[in-house]
């Protein structure tokens, strides 16, 4: 019984060891490059308007360099991540937020890279005034891996 009851131990943490790789060790060591082309206001033949470029800052164990841009063309909005670098990690997400806190928050979703040029699409009823800090967010660990402040 009390082998039993070492094997059945032994088995839960290899599993809980082996779900910590997949979940955070291995996508560290993953990059994903994105080379997305610069938006412009192509219908009037003109450059689009862009605001920035702003510093991408890191944070604690999760270096990051770049810029971000907000880029406004016929067809709507565009966040512009400029020769961004990062570390991968788990589940991270978009989101522009009214502070570093993630304390209001919208979602624009999963990261498509962790270096490159990228364009990510923003939501036309969004008000960038009060949504002013762009953050790359650990959702399962609500960890904040970097981020840019807009400024109008």
């Amino acid at each position: 019984m009390k082998q039993k009851l070492i094997y059945t131990a032994l088995a839960l943490t290899l599993l809980v060891l082996a779900g910590v790789m997949y979940y955070t060790i291995i996508p560290l060591f993953t990059m994903q490059e994105v080379q997305d082309e610069m938006p412009s206001a192509s219908s009037v033949g003109e450059e689009a308007n862009i605001l920035g470029p702003f510093p991408i800052h890191d944070t604690f164990a999760h270096p990051a360099s770049g810029s971000v841009s907000v880029i406004e063309t016929d067809e709507g909005r565009v966040l512009r991540f400029e020769n961004f670098e990062t570390i991968n990690g788990p589940q991270l997400n978009l989101y522009l937020a009214t502070d570093t806190d993630a304390t209001e928050y919208i979602d624009l979703g999963p990261i498509r890279g962790t270096s490159g040029n990228i364009n990510y699409p923003i939501p036309d009823d969004v008000d960038l005034e009060k949504y002013s800090h762009v953050l790359h967010w650990c959702v399962p660990f609500r960890v904040l891996f970097n981020y840019a402040e807009i400024q109008q």
